[in-house]
């Protein structure tokens, strides 16, 4: 039977229009079942808070609980790999962090490629690290800290939470930048790290400002600078590392992303979402009170920032030398 050709015409357009109509029917549907959030740390730290703030958040504003789902281990790469094998369907998302970009780098043989298996949904917040120092150091000042390690090589010790941690490469960067010998002390976490160096075990760290402002306002710990290009609203008071080392930035930041192909409209969904709650208030001061510093970008920017932050400390890893355990 031939049709009129009127007829045709209404047929064949409304066939092009379903795919659209489906993709927004699947959105509009989106979330219909609890959503699953991979975070690699244990519950109570930095990662866990943002995680949580953020879940509640989505689980409000979209009517499905937002389950965290603590997965600890392997330099978050246990997280990362349960994330990867999921579905792609929006139901099991990551809590990114900057640990992501430095262990593509640290790690020889992982069985996933992050950048072109995790597709990038929304920037949180960035956390500067913070430069501090036991109170028994003379040193008040970066330029004072790096005459007096230079006048005692090899006698100050460094902690991290880790080795390829962000605390980690945040001081490999410093070493790198001024020539300073240190010794390296990995912990198995921040904590341990942050009681040694209080009890002056070790003599400076560079740590997150969401596991360190606490004892720099009780007075246990010196602040000598703030890693972050700008200063931190939350620590105006305390200079850049860049005001005495021009070009130094370290920090460490959270996102959330997906399996790839995961449907674009629920990443722009979750990435709506997501940006809303960053300007809320309420979100704010919380992020505030940790340190941090708002990160709201599109999916594209997002994954620009992994991309460029993968590639920085690529030549950072490779100066330390340091292994994977």
């Amino acid at each position: 039977m031939k049709l009129p050709r009127r007829t045709f015409l209404h047929l064949a357009a409304g066939t092009a229009a379903l795919p659209a109509l489906s993709r927004i029917a699947r959105a509009q549907a989106y979330p219909s079942r609890p959503v699953r959030v991979v975070v690699g740390a244990p519950p109570g730290g930095g990662h866990d808070i943002v995680a949580r703030l953020m879940a509640q958040w989505l689980s409000e504003r979209l009517g499905q609980p937002f389950v965290i789902d603590n997965r600890p281990g392997g330099s978050e790469n246990i997280a990362t790999e349960a994330v990867v094998r999921s579905s792609a369907d929006g139901y099991t998302i990551l809590l990114v962090t900057g640990t992501n970009a430095i262990n593509t780098t640290l790690y020889e043989k992982l069985s996933f490629n992050f950048n072109r298996d995790i597709a990038s949904v929304a920037g949180i917040a960035r956390v500067p690290e913070l430069m501090v120092a036991n109170l028994s150091v003379p040193a008040k000042t970066v330029p004072e800290f790096i005459a007096y390690a230079k006048a005692n090589p090899g006698k100050l010790n460094m902690a991290s939470g880790g080795i390829g941690t962000p605390s980690h490469m945040a001081g490999e960067l410093f070493k790198m930048m001024t020539g300073v010998d240190m010794v390296h002390v990995p912990y198995r976490g921040v904590a341990p790290a942050l009681t040694d160096l209080i009890s002056g075990q070790v003599q400076v760290m560079f740590s997150a400002s969401t596991s360190s402002i606490g004892h720099i306002k009780a007075g246990r710990l010196r602040a000598l600078a703030v890693t972050t290009a700008t200063r931190s609203e939350a620590l105006s008071d305390i200079p850049t590392m860049g005001e005495f080392l021009p070009r130094y930035e370290a920090s460490n930041w959270y996102g959330i992303g997906a399996p790839r192909n995961t449907p674009v409209e629920v990443i722009d969904k979750l990435n709506k979402e997501i940006n809303d709650g960053l300007a809320d208030p309420k979100i704010k001061a919380r992020l505030a009170d940790l340190g941090s510093d708002v990160l709201a970008l599109s999916p594209a920017d997002f994954g620009k920032l992994i991309a460029e932050e993968t590639e920085k400390w690529s030549k950072v890893v490779k100066f330390s030398g340091a292994k994977a355990d």
